[in-house]
Order: structure tokens, then sequence, then C-alpha cells
């Protein structure tokens, strides 16, 4: 089992802690929080090890895992590499393209692992229908939150949007060509509302849209590609596929059939993939354990959260120009 130290006891800091606890593939040896009053709370009611000083639990693990404000991000990580540990750290990677790209070479240069938790790539609905997505060519993603406080220390697309930033670059292979972007700060210094439109030199388009002061919650994203439609509903955890094929010659009465202004006819019909119900943030703690453990590439490296990180802070400098 691979020894693992948590950095930062927040709120998914505790989330990390008790999967950490419960996994047979990781023994959780502590924890540090540079909060003493939160850390020791957290340690009296959940009987965690709290270190008191981060050089002391890093030198006694093999991984650390980063869930710290994203403003500690590239400080907490390149300690922990230096040191010779493996590294998870939560979206997004580090708050600066620089730091993002020093960590890159830091974990070559030292020889560790790292990944990303962009946890919607582990979402049981987008696995279900993942390799099913080929060659989107308009995608329209809608990722909403009622207010939080939490996390509003970051602009909206850092906080929510990046999530479908990442699926997004994960699905379409092609390099983004230019993107257009608005954003607009209600409740936080920092926008809290934006809309980006992210078109890739393949021709593919995406138009994103975020919120973090809206009236529910909503997390969909809909993939438009040839002689298919596919929803995700990544919050509820649904599919729907539709999809097009050549119309038989003698269709059932039932079938659904469309004929276009060429005189083709094609069948319309649907599909219900099956979703396999799991813990996406154990999941992506486990999978980074088996890379680890096998010195296989880990499902979401830092190089892809790196161009996720690099298209997030586009569209932000796309905010600052226009004011």
């Amino acid at each position: 089992m691979l020894k693992v130290g948590v950095l930062g006891a927040g709120h998914l800091g505790k989330i990390h802690l008790r999967l950490l606890n419960e996994s047979d593939k990781y023994e959780l040896v502590g924890f540090y929080d540079p909060d003493e009053i939160n850390a020791k709370k957290v340690a009296a009611e959940f009987g965690y090890t709290y270190f008191e000083n981060i050089n002391t639990l890093m030198d006694a693990v093999d991984v650390v895992d980063i869930v710290t404000p994203t403003l500690s991000h590239y400080d907490c990580a390149k300690k922990a590499i230096e040191k010779g540990k493996h590294i998870f750290i939560e979206k997004p990677i580090t708050h600066k393209i620089q730091e993002a790209e020093e960590l890159l070479g830091l974990v070559k240069k030292y020889n560790v692992k790292g990944q990303v938790g962009h946890v919607e790539r582990f979402n049981p609905a987008f696995l279900a229908v993942k390799d099913q997505i080929v060659n989107p060519m308009f995608i329209e993603t809608h990722r909403l939150a009622e207010f939080n406080p939490r996390g509003t220390d970051v602009p909206v697309v850092l906080d929510l949007m990046i999530h479908d930033i990442d699926a997004i670059l994960s699905v379409v292979d092609s390099e983004v060509d230019k993107i257009n972007a608005s954003g607009v700060s209600v409740v936080s210094k920092s926008p809290d509302i934006a809309n980006a439109r992210i078109e890739f030199e393949n021709g593919c388009v995406a138009n994103l849209t975020s919120s973090r002061i809206s009236l529910k919650n909503m997390r969909k994203s809909r993939f438009f590609q040839r002689d298919a439609y596919i929803s995700v509903n990544f919050l509820e955890k649904k599919v729907e596929v539709v999809k097009m094929k050549d119309a038989s010659e003698n269709p059932g009465g039932y079938d659904l059939i469309l004929q276009n202004a060429e005189g083709e006819k094609k069948q319309i019909y649907f599909e219900n993939p099956e979703i396999e119900n799991n813990n996406a943030i154990l999941d992506e703690l486990e999978t980074f354990a088996d890379a680890i453990n096998t010195n296989t590439e880990p499902i979401v490296t830092l190089e892809q959260g790196t161009k996720a990180l690099r298209v997030a802070l586009d569209i932000i400098d796309l905010f600052n120009t226009k004011k």
C-alpha cells in the first residue's frame, strides 16, 4: 500500500481524508493544515493524525494529496516533488501557467508522477458515453451553481468552467484556434458568470456557460456530431444518446423516419448506455495509485491539467481586455 498524506482539511480535504482512509490501495498517514484550530478539530472528530509540520508529513509518505486553495498549489506541489513524492493535485493545477509549466519540468527531473483532480472525467455518466463521442463538431455546456462563498477567491472559470474545459479537451482531437468570452462580476470581485466560445482548428465549436449565482444547480453537456446527439447530465448522472442510420426500404410502423431535401431517408433511434455507479473521487485517487504501482500514465496528467488551465486563463484574459 502507498503511504499518503493530505494537505488541506477543508470541505473537500475531509472528503479525501475519509476516502483515502477507506481505500485498500493507500495507507493514510495523516494530514497537515495551516489552520491549527480546524486541524485539531478534524483530528479529534475523525481520528486522523494531524502533523504540525508540513515537511514532517511529506517525509513520512509516498504520495502527497494536495487539497489546498488554488493559490497554494504550486508551493505545495513543488515542495513535495523536490522531496521525491508523487502528487495528486486538485484542479486547477495552479494559479499561473508558468507555475504549471515548472511543475511539468520538476516531475520529469525527479521521476515522480502527478495527476490533476478533474473529477468529471470519472463521472459515471461521462464514462458511459465517452467512447461514443467521436469527432464532435458542436458542444454546448451549462455548469450552474447556487452561490457559495467557498471558491470565490478565483474567477468562476477556474472554479467551475474548467471542469468542462478539461472534459471537452479530452474528446476533441484538435488544437484550439480562437476563443471569445465575456464575464460579469455580480457578488464577488472576480466574474461570477461567464460564457466562452472555443473554436478548434478542425472546425469544432464549443459554447460554455458557467455561473455560481444561479437559483438552481445544473451540470449538463451536449455533444453534436455526424449522425448523433449525446447529452450528459453530470449532476443527475444520466445520459441521452440519439443516433441516425440509413432507413430500411420497408421501415416499421413505429420507426421514426426523416427525409432530407435530397430524398435520403434516415431512421432515428435511441440508445441507453449502462451507467455504473461509482464514487468519482475515490476512483480518481485509486487509479492514480494504479498508475504509480504499474508505472503507467495517470488518466488526467499534469500536461492535460496545464492545457486546461491555459485555455481557462486565456478566457480570463479576454475578460480583462474588455474592462
